[in-house]
């Protein structure tokens, strides 16, 4: 079977992927050795699929994640993102995806310190052109929509590890995207406090999302319903979940 036909299989899905990479490769010069972080990789990915990808240091998986993200450009191969290649694109239109089509959680959250969580969560809306009282309108239905309504005025600082991950959940969310890209979202949580942003990204994806995430963990990854495992910047398996963990 070859690697599109196992892909398709393992989605379930014969329409046409919003994800197309063909041939991903990104090389990196250190010095005289040449660091081949993708070596050659081929990957669909379906609209509304919720996907882990999983892999070793230095198996690729953050390179192909920012590649996913438009927040790096590859060294040879293609990426069609909804049909449009990727390399083709100006940087105009490049932010204006990472900012309306794209969500992005973060393992570090990467709030503004000094921002309140309003104003971290109505940043996107800044950048999109949106007025200052419909930009506090929506992002303070957002935070209530992560459980956060009472905490809008609170900075970082003043709130624990998951409340700032949610804070960053309805950042990433506040542009309605169609694809949300986490970056070990439960790294720096506890078990109890991880299971409650897992259910999260359920809900995220049960209202038609399409959910990608990178983590080393493999309870985490059995969350999603296909596993994409790396090994030296290649696809290893493409395996879907049959027992998924579903968060409560």
């Amino acid at each position: 079977m070859s690697t599109n036909a196992q892909q398709e299989a393992v989605s379930g899905q014969g329409q046409e992927a919003i994800i197309q990479i063909r041939d991903i490769a990104k090389f990196y010069i250190m010095g005289e050795e040449v660091i081949r972080a993708l070596n050659g990789l081929d990957l669909d990915i379906h609209k509304n699929e919720y996907v882990a990808l999983m892999g070793p240091s230095g198996s690729g998986k953050s390179t192909l994640m920012n590649m996913l993200g438009c927040l790096d450009t590859p060294t040879r191969g293609s990426y069609l993102l909804n049909g449009n290649e990727v390399a083709e694109m100006t940087d105009g239109e490049l932010a204006e995806i990472r900012n309306i089509e794209i969500g992005f959680v973060f393992q570090t959250f990467n709030l503004l310190p000094r921002q309140t969580s309003l104003d971290n969560v109505a940043m996107p809306l800044v950048y999109a052109g949106v007025g200052r009282r419909e930009r506090e309108r929506r992002a303070q239905e957002m935070l209530e929509a992560v459980g956060l309504g009472d905490r809008s005025g609170h900075k970082p600082n003043e709130l624990s590890g998951g409340q700032r991950q949610r804070v960053a959940i309805a950042r990433a969310l506040i542009n309605n995207p169609s694809i949300i890209l986490a970056d070990e979202p439960t790294g720096n949580l506890d078990t109890k406090t991880s299971i409650e942003i897992m259910k999260i990204f359920e809900d995220i994806h049960r209202k038609g999302n399409t959910v990608i995430l990178v983590t080393h963990e493999e309870d985490i990854a059995q969350h999603a319903h296909r596993i994409i495992r790396l090994r030296d910047g290649k696809m290893d398996r493409d395996e879907k979940v049959k027992n998924r963990v579903v968060a409560h």
